[in-house]
């Protein structure tokens, strides 16, 4: 939902959406004039679409036009001009006036426009409701609240992150206050490299509200997850994460004041007052730029989506250009079906919102890219995690000079766009339920399979990782066995949007400390659960011997493989090696004479494993699961016990003797 600004919690029950007083200073563009502005926009129409594929489509193809989507419905919100309408109508496509829309935005800026009288009323000196966080959003973080998070990561991590800049915005190329483009790169710089390079992108589009929070919450997930998440750390240890955390700053500083503001702010475009002035950052990148002669983005200065004068002339586009060719080099040739090397490493994510969609190139073209098969893959594995329509970012029509064109057309990195959500403005009840738990994962993904993304993703995935002897974390003694069980499939896809192959499993794996595609990498065979690998899911398992171990945290590194041959990307454990036997408490009593014989019951507590053995004078008697009891019968006489970790003939308690 597109408003101008947000302004108390009773709004929630007239337009749906929480708000709170913002009492800072404002710029007058946040005002009554581009308030007024919204007003006059009133060419907002519920556009139905005959099929869904269509409405999707055009969600692509006008996605400058687009305000809200009604898919269950069969219908998108969208201004639209007459000869937008009619390039719809050929599609099909139908229209009704978007009262309920209208009349909603006109409710919202009423009650903005009277809190302002009164606050005038009261003080004449008092400045406007203004923007300091986000009134009612408070799951997303502004773009100084952004930068200060990226900032604190680098300050107390500061092995793990760097904070980079990367360039200016236009404002601050004019001295109009603005912002540094800035980069938060992340990994573990004690590992030297080569690695290999994931690059997240967000905000481009001013409005998005939910794509740099995403793009900030993975850089938690990695910083505070170093050290105890495994995957978390050895991504650091391994790869590379670089994430241009807010790529139009001036623009989201309108949009975080409730403007429909989708371009930099630009006032050499449409007028210096113009809330439509600007170019659109996401049709001014160099390569194709206007490709299709104006049928992928507008000449016209005041269009949502003007791709600018010139290719690349806007600040924020030519920043975000040298960041990608300063981390990858071209590996890719220049005709739209050259591939690029299979074994390319890098992954570009471009975060956009709405319309759930999973796309990647070309835009410009129906033909598919070299790499297109490989593409598609790695496209249905994303859509497995955020349950998103995977597809070629071709729409109804073409686009041209967006940010996949730096990043797979020059340079032959794969390259997506993630739509995320049904809405700009989208609700923090919807972000913190859906999008932010769907979509982390599929950003995770991206990270574990950098290293060769038109390989990789062809693997298959490995769940539910578990070390059975370790499973507290508190540690085994040398020479303890180590069980290792893990589930590896192939089914992982997004098969909405046609079918990818699946395979059955081929074998399964382990490594301890090197990972697999490093020198002196020693593979651990996994054996079927079942017997035999042929099917498309199969649990595994295996023995891991610390006998040679030293004492500390090692990682456990799996993969599997399936019936093409091709591994899919690792997942990772932590498995700890303790200096001595755990410390394992155990309790003897004779509870009571039955006849001959006494009852007696041992219990025991300490880092146990899933399974002890228990010992009566020196002699195994029982192998039970660790539930922390046991009894037997015995005639009278003295007894000697001890309890071990199943299989270890260390990682005992203390003998201890009984008489009765």
């Amino acid at each position: 939902m597109r408003f101008p600004s947000r302004l108390c919690a009773a709004l929630l029950a007239v337009i749906g959406l929480g708000c709170s007083l913002a009492a800072s200073a404002a710029p007058q563009e946040t005002g009554t004039a581009l308030r007024q502005q919204e007003r006059q926009r009133v060419n907002i129409y519920k556009a139905y679409f005959p099929d869904l594929a269509t409405g999707r489509k055009a969600a692509v193809s006008f996605h400058g036009q687009l305000l809200e989507s009604h898919y269950a419905q069969g219908y998108l919100v969208m201004e639209l001009e007459g000869d937008e309408m009619a390039a719809l109508q050929r599609f099909g496509f139908r229209f009704e006036p978007a009262s309920e829309f209208i009349a909603r935005r006109e409710e919202f800026l009423r009650q903005i426009d009277a809190a302002n009288a009164a606050r005038q009323a009261a003080n004449p000196q008092a400045s406007e409701v203004g923007i300091e966080s986000i009134p009612g959003f408070t799951c997303y973080e502004t773009v100084e609240e952004t930068f200060a998070a990226a900032q604190a990561f680098a300050t107390s991590f500061p092995n793990l992150a760097t904070w980079l800049d990367a360039g200016d915005s236009w404002e601050k190329t004019k001295g109009l206050g603005g912002y540094d483009m800035k980069v938060l790169k992340l990994t573990n710089s004690a590992v030297p490299g080569p690695k290999p390079r994931l690059f997240v992108t967000a905000a481009i589009h001013a409005r998005e509200y939910t794509t740099a929070p995403l793009a900030l919450e993975f850089a938690r997930w990695l910083v505070n997850g170093y050290g105890t998440n495994a995957d978390a750390t050895w991504i650091m240890d391994h790869h590379e994460v670089h994430l241009l955390l807010q790529a139009n700053p001036d623009g989201r500083k309108k949009a975080e004041a409730g403007l429909s503001w989708r371009k930099n702010t630009n006032t050499a475009y449409c007028g210096p007052t113009s809330n439509h002035r600007g170019a659109d950052l996401n049709r001014n990148f160099t390569y194709n730029w206007n490709s299709t002669n104006g049928a992928g983005s507008s000449g016209a200065p005041c269009n949502d989506t003007y791709r600018g004068p010139s290719a690349g002339s806007e600040p924020e586009v030519q920043a975000f250009q040298a960041y990608a060719r300063s981390i990858w080099p071209d590996q890719r040739g220049p005709a739209l079906s050259d591939p690029a090397p299979v074994t390319l490493s890098g992954l570009h994510i471009d975060l956009h919102s709405y319309s759930e969609l999973v796309l990647w190139p070309w835009g410009e073209t129906t033909a598919p890219t070299g790499n297109g098969t490989a593409l598609q893959t790695l496209g249905r594995r994303f859509a497995f995690f955020n349950n998103y329509t995977p597809m070629q970012s071709i729409g109804l029509y073409p686009t041209d000079g967006t940010s996949d064109d730096v990043s797979y057309g020059e340079l032959g990195v794969a390259a997506y766009t993630f739509e995320l959500g049904t809405s700009f403005f989208q609700s923090c009840t919807d972000y913190n339920n859906t999008i932010k738990p769907n979509n982390l994962p599929a950003l995770i993904y991206a990270a574990k399979v950098v290293r060769t993304p038109y390989l990789t993703p062809a693997g298959p995935d490995v769940l539910n990782l578990a070390l059975s002897n370790d499973a507290s974390g508190a540690g085994v003694p040398p020479g303890t066995p180590v069980m290792l069980s893990a589930s590896i499939t192939d089914t992982r896809f997004n098969q909405s949007n046609g079918a990818e192959p699946v395979q059955a499993i081929a074998s399964g794996e382990a490594y301890l400390d090197v990972p697999p595609w490093s020198p002196g990498a020693q593979a651990i065979a996994l054996a079927p659960s079942d017997g035999a690998f042929n099917t498309s899911t199969e649990s595994v398992s295996g023995t891991i011997d610390t006998g040679a171990l030293s004492i500390g945290r090692h990682i456990v590194f799996v993969r599997g493989s399936d019936a093409s041959g091709q591994f899919g990307p690792v997942s990772a454990a932590f498995l700890n090696v303790t200096s001595g036997p755990p410390a394992i408490t155990l309790s003897l009593m004779a509870t009571h004479r039955f006849l001959n014989s006494f009852w007696v019951d041992l219990a025991w507590s300490g880092a146990v494993g899933a399974n002890v053995d228990v010992y009566r004078d020196s002699a195994l008697i029982v192998t039970t699961p660790n539930d922390g009891a046991y009894r037997e019968s015995r005639p009278r006489g003295t007894y000697r016990y001890k309890v071990c970790q199943a299989g270890s003939t260390t990682a005992c308690s203390p003998e201890q003797t009984i008489t009765f």
